[in-house]
């Protein structure tokens, strides 16, 4: 019975998918960058955020599967030398926690972007499911105003779409025209503009980061205060701004003035002392859909934002080594003590390391009943074969089985490959897993045996 309900979840999910093609998607590829289809809209529309996935439905809480007979098939399969490098992994029951296979299980790798499960999972459990990111503008005196930005990297400037985005993103453009109303309603119809993006604090890049991934778009300049994530335009391609909180005020500033507020030549950062009096705002989505958008499309930006956010919540430092003592603190509450050392909330710092251990409990943690505020961490997850960036995976003869079963983030660098996600076996069972391989010398071979290993848990019987 559970393997015919398997097959309708597919089923319908091929069907989801031939709507979302003929209504133009953004496909979300590796490193979160997405590449257009061609539509016969005029206007592709975002890549949807599936929250009720497959494998979050209802199975039968079946039997677990045989561990000498997971451990064998598992085994074989990581010894593919295809994958190359250093392989370790781990599959857990997320019902009881028990250890079904372990493969290096307590090896620390690099684990590239799943890292961002940590980030989702800390951000989810710390800062709050519902909280959202105001950037505002403030008078702090007669004629002046400050622009002051509150860590929403999704803000959408004045040539972007909001509509284009899931969740849907605040606009700059709507902070202006509610700043020039509150303005004209006082009288007042010239001012002299300030921006204050002082919430995020210490270096905009982070240890073991590359200096070429600002100017190749990987990442932008983290800070409190952007518009489209950083970029110059808002096109997933384009180059990253080296000043995003100089460059939103300037925007900002160009739409004051066609609301017809005179705005002075000079706009320069400060710190506001004083909170002054609050002209206008806008809210980012809240937190879980945030985090959700970040793990569907590995949103590097999104990823740092959220990581500094953490690092508030629990009041320490807002720099990265703040957010890395944040990160333990609210792990330690999860009951993940060890395995996790992370100095970026994307994964992009190639001096992270993470056991496969930790980030297939930190998936059990994100599935079980115990922990309902963290259920964005896995309804987030690409599907296999359908979102984000697993779209164009699990088309392979030995995959294919798993496409709209597994559900799971990827991690990509260069020599690293990682998987870790969760799916119901054939007679039923829940069970999260991990995958990682550090020193890849074929990253496509490799891709293609952790998915494979995916599948093999997902047939487990």
């Amino acid at each position: 019975m559970v393997r015919r309900e398997r097959w309708v979840v597919v089923a319908t999910l091929a069907l989801l998918q031939m709507f979302v093609i003929a209504a133009g998607v953004y496909l979300v590829v590796n490193g979160g960058e997405r590449v257009p289809i061609q539509a016969a809209a005029p206007k592709p529309a975002p890549t949807p955020i599936v929250t009720a996935p497959p494998v979050l439905v209802a199975a039968l809480d079946g039997p677990l599967p045989a561990k000498s007979t997971l451990t064998t098939l598992l085994r074989d399969a990581m010894g593919d030398p295809g994958i190359g490098g250093k392989v370790a992994g781990t599959v857990i029951d997320t019902e009881t926690g028990q250890t079904l296979f372990d493969e290096g299980s307590t090896t620390a790798l690099t684990p590239a972007s799943t890292t961002k499960v940590v980030t989702g999972a800390a951000a989810l459990a710390s800062i709050g499911a519902d909280v959202t990111f105001a950037t505002t503008v403030v008078q702090t005196a007669p004629g002046k105003i400050v622009l002051v930005g509150g860590g929403d990297p999704t803000l959408a400037g004045p040539k972007a779409d909001p509509r284009d985005h899931y969740p849907r993103a605040a606009s700059l453009q709507t902070l202006a025209s509610r700043t020039a109303k509150a303005l004209k309603a006082a009288g007042v119809k010239s001012i002299v503009l300030s921006y204050d993006a002082s919430l995020f604090q210490g270096p905009v890049t982070a240890p073991g980061w590359k200096p070429t991934y600002v100017p190749e778009g990987s990442a932008s300049p983290v800070t409190a205060l952007a518009i489209d994530e950083g970029r110059l335009v808002p096109r997933n391609d384009a180059p990253r701004s080296a000043n995003p909180p100089a460059d939103a005020s300037r925007a900002f500033g160009d739409l004051l003035a066609k609301y017809g507020i005179k705005v002075g030549k000079t706009i320069k950062p400060v710190k506001t002392s004083q909170p002054g009096q609050e002209l206008a705002r806008v809210e980012s989505a809240p937190v879980y859909a945030l985090v959700e958008r970040m793990l569907t499309e590995s949103d590097n930006d999104l990823a740092e934002a959220l990581g500094r956010h953490v690092a508030i919540a629990e009041k320490q430092p807002h720099t990265y080594a703040g957010q890395a003592k944040a990160y333990q603190a609210v792990l330690t509450r999860l009951g993940i003590t060890q395995g996790v050392e992370v100095h970026d909330g994307s994964g992009l710092s190639t001096a992270n390391k993470i056991t496969p251990a930790a980030l297939a409990k930190l998936v059990a943690l994100g599935a079980s009943p115990q922990h309902p505020q963290l259920h964005s961490l896995i309804s987030g997850m690409p599907v296999a074969g359908f979102t984000g960036t697993l779209h164009g995976r699990y088309g392979e003869a030995d995959s294919k089985a798993a496409a709209g079963l597994v559900r799971a983030k990827t991690g990509t660098l260069d020599g690293v490959n990682t998987l870790t996600g969760l799916v119901h076996t054939a007679d039923g069972r829940l069970l999260s897993f991990a995958f990682m391989a550090n020193g890849v010398t074929d990253p496509g071979k490799t891709v293609k045996a952790l998915d494979r290993l995916a599948t093999l848990v997902s047939r487990a019987a």
